[in-house]
């Protein structure tokens, strides 16, 4: 073992290092990011703070963060640079190729930023400050240590450097490559995005545009049926998304299976806005698309009424548009179902970090009046609320070690991103996430209306997934608590889309249901106040739910009629086959 005063010159050495680490995370919660920290596009939610937020340390906790994490700099230095057949397996995946266990000074370095991340990670909890600020010093904690990982450094990544050796070069030009090609398109590759052509191998479910105007184009699909439901099926998707993620492959599209099923089923396809689009605003999206699109299912159909479906912020709109309608004194809608979408944003999980006083201005400022929130702005943000995941897993994969990421449907669809046009996107931010308006009674006047969510007594099917980060379950759930007829709550597995697209055929994850509360007949029958309270009772029933909300659905979809042969109707005729060209538009 060396001298003690090396020793403590090391230990010293590390702690310096951790407190410079501390010191550039705290300055990403007060001024912007410190001089040197890496640049993470966060621009969408623009904003943490701008003046240094008030924590403070409880002195026992601190020394005994102190003592542990000066042991473990012991063990450490005590363990030596020193290659070991039995050193114990990595916690961290990132570190678990042998390489970094035969390379000592690898070893070492792994080792280190492990015991650097849990103490930084361990401070930030140690906070003695408000929930938001502590939410937000644990997401720039996370960011930080995220980004200053050795295996993001070519120099210090034993498994690339092996890699490179063993390919004699071959894996550091193929990353230059990949990473030349990425820089092009604009975006990290998540995969191979070559083999995919939408139209031509996602978004392959037959069917035809019956209707377009600047907003949107209407998808009519193919009957799968002999017979369909007199009440046709709108699917409204989110606007910040493709519609197609709703049409992946024929084995997970929700829109085939609605088809199979015996619904006559549309779907909204969002323009991909562009300039022409920059000054439009949430009531042009409920009145021109939402609104429009449910009068023109209507029409084409000659149906009194109809059954909608919301995805995610599609969800928000169509309760909105809904909540005009009724305003009006119309009830177009018989059923609607909301699919982890947000009516109450008073759970809004990590995104709740990006916004204050201070972002939203800056947001209306910006673009309120006109502008668009461009895409690849959007997807970054989301991408970096999993940044090991969905950053640098890439950036380590495609350009340190030359590799070519795997074709997968769903990642391919994450990365063809849309842009927004600013003053919807301002008006959203203030009146959803910052303050909440949309469940506050005669609060907005949308579409000249003052809407009531209260007076959307028509049955809901209200779907939440359980490690959803983006709509938390919570906040899924709340929607039970705002909405005053009768309502199904349904519990997924998984996240925000892998929760949701999950067919039966494979037998894949499971989902909750209280059967206490489906069974409930009167308007006025409550949910419990917290989704914990709900789960108490609540039944795991293997697989998808899909089948369960088949099965509400066609209570709900009237008797069994002739299906049509023919697209749209004499007042709309077909203008392109599914899925049309808005679609196709990129950013």
């Amino acid at each position: 073992m060396n001298s003690e005063p090396e020793w403590t010159r090391t230990v010293q050495q590390m702690q310096e290092t951790l407190g410079a680490g501390f010191k550039q995370v705290m300055a990403t919660l007060g001024t912007g990011p410190a001089p040197g920290f890496p640049q993470i596009d966060l621009s969408a939610f623009k904003s943490l703070n701008q003046t240094q937020p008030d924590i403070r340390f409880e002195p026992g906790k601190l020394m005994e963060l102190q003592q542990r994490y000066i042991a473990g700099a012991s063990a450490l230095w005590n363990q030596g640079l020193q290659a070991s057949d039995a050193a114990p397996a990595a916690v961290d995946r990132r570190f678990s190729d042998p390489a970094w266990q035969a390379n000592p000074i690898a070893k070492f370095l792994s080792s280190a930023y492990q015991l650097n991340a849990n103490t930084l990670m361990s401070l930030a909890e140690a906070v003695e400050s408000d929930p938001k600020t502590k939410a937000r010093l644990r997401f720039a904690v996370e960011q930080w240590m995220a980004a200053s990982a050795p295996s993001n450094f070519l120099a210090l990544n034993a498994e690339a450097q092996k890699k490179a050796i063993d390919s004699k070069g071959q894996s550091i030009a193929k990353g230059m490559a990949n990473m030349l090609h990425d820089m092009k398109q604009g975006h990290v590759s998540m995969t191979d995005e070559s083999i995919f052509e939408v139209g031509k191998n996602v978004a392959t479910t037959e069917g035809a545009v019956v209707f377009e105007n600047e907003f949107f184009q209407l998808l009519e699909y193919k009957a799968l049926t002999d017979k369909v439901y007199e009440r046709p099926f709108l699917m409204v998707p989110p606007c910040i998304n493709k519609f197609y993620i709703l049409d992946l492959q024929p084995e997970n599209s929700l829109i085939r299976y609605a088809t199979a099923q015996g619904h006559r089923t549309f779907v909204l396809s969002w323009r991909n806005p562009d300039q022409s689009m920059a000054g439009k605003t949430w009531d042009d999206y409920i009145e021109h698309a939402a609104i429009k699109a449910i009068k023109v299912v209507q029409e084409i159909t000659g149906a009194d009424t109809i059954n909608a479906l919301g995805f995610c912020v599609g969800g928000t709109i169509l309760a909105t548009a809904l909540a005009v309608l009724a305003a009006r004194g119309e009830k177009p809608v018989e059923s609607a179902t909301l699919l982890t979408s947000l009516l109450d944003f008073t759970d809004t999980g990590i995104l709740d970090i990006f916004i204050d006083e201070t972002s939203v201005k800056y947001r209306e400022a910006e673009m309120g009046k006109g502008g668009l929130l461009k895409g690849k702005d959007l997807a970054s943000t989301f991408s970096f609320l999993r940044p090991n995941d969905l950053v640098w897993n890439y950036v380590v994969g495609n350009y340190l070690k030359g590799e070519t990421p795997p074709p997968f449907d769903l990642l391919y669809w994450n990365s063809d991103s849309t842009n927004l046009p600013g003053p919807f996107y301002a008006w959203y931010l203030r009146n959803t996430y910052f303050e909440n308006n949309l469940i506050k009674p005669g609060k907005l006047a949308v579409c000249g209306e003052k809407i009531d969510l209260g007076k959307l007594d028509m049955p809901f099917y209200i779907y939440g997934s359980r490690e959803d980060h983006i709509v938390p379950i919570g906040g899924a759930y709340a929607s039970t608590q705002v909405l005053p007829g009768k309502k199904r709550f349904v519990m997924g597995a998984s996240g925000h889309i892998a929760g949701v697209i999950n067919p039966p055929a494979k037998k894949k994850r499971s989902y909750w249901t209280n059967d206490k509360l489906a069974t409930t007949k009167s308007a006025g029958d409550k949910f419990p106040a917290a989704q914990e309270d709900w789960q108490k009772d609540a039944t795991e029933h293997a697989g998808s739910w899909w089948p369960d909300w088949s099965d509400w659905l066609q209570a709900n979809a009237g008797k069994q009629i002739a299906a049509p042969k023919t697209y749209g109707s004499r007042n709309y005729k077909v203008i392109e086959p599914a899925p049309g060209r808005y679609v196709k538009a990129k950013v």
